[in-house]
């Protein structure tokens, strides 16, 4: 897929690609991007609009691994417009953002586009379905050099709008439906009651400690959900668009870094997040449309993994069409034993690489000072002003007691375990 991405947006100027969550197509369009680009210069050469932050940080940290010396930058809805505006005085090869924020620029003349040439539209379904027509209509309206325009989604057969100015493209469809049908596997559990948190408790007692995503349509829904499971002993924390970016940051991280073994998300967590492959997919709620459900399955069973997704019903539930109802159904309700309690607690550290600290430092320094061993230290996440680390739970209060008066690089920094995300009036 990616030597065929690669080949053909170097030669056509219209591509459409489709490929399935996981599958790399972020490094199938930069890659050739990259070759396109001609030195550094003035002014933005490719713009990648994207439907949500997340995916668009991901973008920025898949282009800066890739080393290529090109400044890259993101503007998105809750970043500071005055740090975006003064990172646009000295425009950047490659320009990343959700649609709102980079129509909001554009208004403002804050960088020039009379020569930007590419455009990619990535997860431009999933934008289309935000209701992102308007602002997308404009910026393509007011990009008038334009000569090469890069479609990218996980699901096919969506129409493409007159206002892209894709007309006829070369299409790269690697989505292999029936391959996706053997590697998942399908099972639901009927609850009896209408509220269904006891049947998702007993659900989650059932995958042997295994950690898993579960998807419901609505913010309110995601929270109540964690805190219930919480407080049955679960450890779980909620994902979703209302939170503050870096609320989000930390439950993803806490996530990734087996922390919490449990996030309870909306859709926002079914595509453009890096989180690791997931065993199990569960559906408290079942979305309204079908593409939707097959985004939030494409988190488990990719490419040549096998995975489970799990429906939670209940009898006064509408059917939906797309839904095969004939599915094997599971009986859980004999498993009220918890899961294991996460192996990791992630430990917050004050500073970042703005402060000139990097993994180095902090491996260095938690096993010096801290006497961590090789395998105590999990996932560290360095982030421009703070750091995230994972330690073995049981080592954390040493870790903690042994570093209270030391510094690292020279500097006292604040390090102590990482609040999990909590609800805004509970701070």
């Amino acid at each position: 897929m990616q030597l065929a991405a690669q080949e053909t947006i170097l030669r056509d100027n219209n591509v459409l690609l489709l490929s399935p969550t996981g599958s790399g197509k972020t490094l199938a369009f930069l890659l050739p991007i990259f070759e396109l680009l001609e030195g550094e210069g003035a002014e933005v050469q490719c713009l990648i609009l994207v439907p949500s932050r997340e995916l668009g940080l991901q973008i920025e940290q898949v282009w800066k691994k890739m080393g290529t010396n090109y400044k890259v930058n993101v503007c998105y809805g809750g970043h500071s417009i005055d740090t975006e505006i003064k990172n646009l005085s000295n425009p950047p090869a490659v320009l990343i953002g959700t649609p709102g924020r980079i129509a909001d620029h554009i208004d403002r003349g804050t960088f020039k586009v009379d020569n930007l040439q590419m455009l990619i539209l990535d997860e431009f379904d999933k934008s289309l379905q935000l209701g992102f027509h308007e602002q997308m209509s404009f910026i393509i309206s007011r990009l008038p050099k334009l000569n090469k325009r890069i479609l990218v989604s996980a699901t096919s057969g969506i129409e493409i709008p007159r206002y892209t100015q894709v007309i006829h493209p070369t299409v790269l469809d690697f989505i292999p439906i029936e391959e996706e049908k053997i590697n998942l596997s399908m099972k639901m559990l009927v609850s009896k009651e209408k509220d269904k948190i006891n049947s998702l408790f007993n659900l989650i007692c059932s995958l042997k400690s295994q950690s898993a995503l579960i998807f419901c349509n609505h913010r309110d829904a995601a929270e109540r959900i964690s805190d219930l499971l919480n407080e049955k002993g679960i450890y779980t924390t909620y994902y979703h668009g209302g939170m503050d970016q870096d609320e989000r940051e930390r439950a993803l991280i806490q996530f990734r870094n087996g922390s919490v073994s449990y996030l309870v998300t909306t859709d926002l967590a079914a595509r453009g997040l890096d989180i690791p492959e997931m065993k199990h997919v569960i559906h408290y709620h079942l979305p309204s449309k079908e593409d939707e459900f097959t985004h939030r399955n494409g988190r488990t069973a990719r490419m040549l993994a096998s995975g489970t997704a799990y429906i939670i019903t209940h009898e006064s539930e509408k059917k939906l069409d797309y839904i095969d109802y004939s599915m094997p159904v599971l009986n859980v309700e004999n498993a009220i034993t918890l899961p294991k309690p996460p192996e990791f607690k992630t430990i917050y550290i004050s500073g970042g690489k703005k402060n000139k600290l990097n993994k180095i430092d902090i491996v260095g320094f938690f096993s010096q000072k801290g006497k961590l061993e090789k395998g105590d230290l999990g996932l560290i996440e360095v982030k421009d002003f703070v750091s995230f680390a994972a330690v073995k739970a049981k080592k954390v209060k040493d870790l903690l007691n042994a570093i209270r008066d030391e510094k690292m690089k020279g500097k006292k920094f604040k390090i102590e375990v990482a609040r999990k995300v909590i609800k805004k009036e509970e701070e």
